[in-house]
């Protein structure tokens, strides 16, 4: 995973927790969201999408050389 891609990860929860806490997302949407949001920031600590590696998805830059 990329930092690009961990970055935004990290800020897409940030904003939905932020959104969560105002009481602006309530309920059940609002659940599903948190617990979306715990899976980004969960990747983006690990640097690795499970859902990724099956559809073949690489955001990781390629090291030169190679």
């Amino acid at each position: 995973m990329g930092t690009i891609d961990r970055i935004i990860r990290v800020l897409i929860a940030v904003v939905v927790g932020m959104l969560y806490y105002m009481q602006i997302i309530t309920g059940a949407i609002g659940i599903v969201l948190l617990v979306v949001a715990g899976v980004f920031v969960l990747t983006s600590v690990v640097s690795f999408c499970p859902l990724y590696a099956p559809l073949g998805i690489n955001t990781c830059p390629r090291k030169q050389g190679n």
